[in-house]
């Protein structure tokens, strides 16, 4: 810390209680009032020689009748509205008196403040304590620490600080350091941040979670959900100063954060001083987190750093204050999408909601989570109901309108993610095809989010089937991958809603494509006694032709390899053939290893026999299944309709000649 030393005399000064005095030979004729504190000094020298108010005030002092009106007598001064109070003039009357003093970054703010208002300028002495205090106050401005704290004693002298532009000199000096230092940090520590965000993607991408042995491909409960705003704050040197402002009033961080963004600081870093600086002052914005132990983590971009001392003797505010204070912290936050962690914002809209917050506050938090919906994890999003008619236990409206949002930004339906049309009759059942999003793609991931909190709310007897339906109709069928998600969490919801009608269960199955399940969730959903016996007979159905497309296509590479090929799939005369990716795989590398050995080889006529067995088997039992689907009623021709939409009799047809001609 920066101090300067003034005066040459030893001390001078006694505390005798709430008085001051002199202990010089001369007697005290005059008592300046400052407070409750009383200083008993001398009028010739040296107040008169340095201060223009106190030579002023002294000589227009006229003491009262009682005492006969002479001027000889106790002169007393009231000086109440001095700007740092009877701890400043002390400090300026041991100057008058050439006491030594020692100037600091707490003292030099309210010291330039009261000598300003005592007229102590060098009209009056060369060298008088206004030109001192603006020479140290330079030196001050020169370090980070000083300035803040030299910033912080700027709230006790505020209007004279203003007028004599202190504050506005404070916030500059701290804008520019910030904004100096997160330049050069960013320059040499932008590729560590990128690099540690796509490891923090991958692995939550890579998350998968187990019911009844199906994956429901869900996002983790309690990771990530930091985003390239964590990462890009964990940068090592970036935050330095986020501990440091978060001492500061609002007013003050609000213009000191608007000097910041004047300068050109990026978004990233001022997001993160502003999670910091809300986490301290927000006791209930992280779950099982209490005001006396406050800290922000590295989720919201502040390291791993605990509020200091200082903070913990701090009262907690009250609820008005907190409104007040979220609300402008929302307001302050920059725009551009992601600089803020989707955990931070859903924790701010917890506590809006819990403070009453006014609407546009909510409707502006929710439409920054929906922009950057797919970084959110599943226990930030479960927010609880505080509505004054509750219904169900978490805010089930609330979420559909984050993903509203989120399917009306840029990173929903506006990216080019178009609904895959109908399937060609060529393409193999659950292939990939042109125009579905890939396994990491943003709508890919709110699609697994949303289904791990339908499964989430799915046991809430309360919840409405509309409701469940609605929320799960957001997001589009070809957002899914897989369906194994969806159909776990209507599996719940079934169980949870036991008297629901056949009519309603078949409604509600709709929300799942039975061609998208795995072989798990197949198993597990043909013994399901929950659904509908019409889905159960369609999920046999839809598995019986994958594996009977399987084997096919399987059946007719291996036929292409053993005619001695270059092993590589050709087209059937009569259409597109079947092969899936393994199988093409498979039948590639045997053709590879029979080149190499300079030998063909054909399958045995028993692997053949067993495999023309096993094809009989299959179409006996679709038309076992296609009988029974006649016995729920199903037309004959919605049944070949629904064949030929998905491709199914077309491929059979191409298959049965092959099989036939081995």
């Amino acid at each position: 810390m920066a101090t300067m030393k003034l005066g040459s005399k030893p001390e001078i000064f006694v505390l005798e209680g709430l008085t001051w005095r002199c202990t010089t030979e001369l007697e005290s004729d005059v008592v300046v009032e400052v407070g409750e504190m009383s200083f008993y000094l001398h009028k010739q020298f040296p107040l008169l020689s340095r201060s223009g108010v106190l030579q002023r005030m002294i000589s227009e002092y006229q003491a009262p009748q009682e005492d006969g009106g002479g001027g000889g007598g106790m002169c007393t001064l009231q000086l109440d509205d001095i700007p740092g109070g009877a701890k400043a003039f002390e400090l300026a009357a041991r100057f008058c008196y050439d006491v030594k003093i020692e100037l600091n970054a707490h003292n030099v703010v309210c010291l330039r403040c009261a000598a300003e208002y005592l007229r102590m300028t060098d009209d009056y002495a060369e060298g008088n304590l206004i030109t001192q205090a603006e020479s140290f106050l330079a030196d001050v401005l020169a370090n980070w620490k000083d300035s803040i704290k030299a910033l912080e004693t700027c709230e006790g002298v505020l209007p004279t600080a203003e007028d004599l532009h202190i504050v506005s000199r404070c916030i500059t000096a701290l804008a520019s350091k910030a904004c100096a230092s997160d330049a050069a940090a960013w320059s040499t520590g932008h590729a560590a941040a990128s690099a540690s965000a796509v490891a923090v993607a991958a692995k939550n991408a890579s998350y998968d979670a187990l019911w009844n042995g199906i994956g429901s491909g869900g996002t983790p409960r309690g990771g990530g959900g930091g985003g390239a705003a964590g990462a890009a704050a964990g940068c090592s040197g970036m935050d330095w100063w986020y501990e440091d402002v978060s001492f500061l009033s609002l007013p003050m961080f609000k213009r000191l954060i608007q000097a910041m963004e004047g300068k050109g600081m990026r978004p990233e870093s001022i997001a993160g001083a502003i999670m910091f600086y809300a986490g301290r002052f927000l006791p209930g914005l992280k779950r099982n987190t209490s005001f006396s132990n406050a800290s922000f983590g590295g989720d919201c971009g502040a390291g791993s750093r605990s509020i200091t001392p200082r903070a913990a003797n701090v009262s907690a505010p009250s609820e008005g204050d907190q409104r007040y204070f979220l609300e402008e912290i929302v307001a302050l936050l920059p725009a551009k999408k992601g600089v803020a962690s989707t955990r931070f914002l859903l924790g701010m809209l917890r506590t809006a909601m819990l403070l009453h917050a006014s609407p546009l506050c909510r409707e502006n938090l929710e439409r920054r989570i929906g922009a950057q919906l797919e970084d959110a994890c599943l226990d930030d999003l479960l927010v609880p109901n505080l509505g004054y008619t509750v219904e169900t236990l978490y805010d089930i409206d609330c979420v559909q309108r984050i993903l509203d949002y989120f399917m009306s930004s840029t990173d929903g339906l506006g990216t080019g993610y178009t609904s895959p049309a109908v399937v060609e009759e060529g393409s193999q059942l659950g292939a990939p095809h042109a125009g579905s999003p890939s396994s990491l793609s943003p709508i890919t991931m709110v699609a697994k989010l949303m289904d791990g909190y339908l499964a989430e709310v799915a046991p809430d007897t309360n919840l409405k089937l509309p409701k469940f339906q609605a929320l799960a109709a957001v997001v589009p069928d070809y957002a899914r991958p897989v369906d194994d998600g969806i159909y776990r969490a209507m599996d719940i919801y079934l169980k949870s809603h036991p008297w629901l009608s056949e009519s309603e269960r078949e409604q509600l199955c709709r929300l799942m494509n039975c061609q998208k399940l795995s072989l798990e969730a197949c198993t597990h959903a043909a013994q399901n006694e929950r659904l509908p016996l019409r889905v159960v007979v369609q999920v046999l159905f839809f598995e019986q032709l994958r594996l009977r497309t399987s084997i096919a296509g399987w059946f007719f590479v291996s036929g292409n390899a053993a005619a001695g090929g270059d092993g590589a799939p050709q087209p059937h005369p009569g259409g597109s053939a079947i092969v899936p990716k393994g199988a093409a795989a498979a039948g590639q590398s045997d053709a590879d290893a029979e080149a190499d050995e300079g030998k063909g080889k054909e399958l045995p006529a028993e692997a053949i026999t067993d495999v023309k067995a096993r094809v009989s088997e299959l179409e006996k039992e679709c038309m076992s299944m296609k009988q029974e689907i006649r016995r729920l009623g199903k037309p004959r021709r919605s049944w070949s309709l629904l064949t030929r939409k998905c491709g199914f009799g077309t491929k059979v047809q191409q298959a049965q000649p092959t099989m036939s001609g081995k």
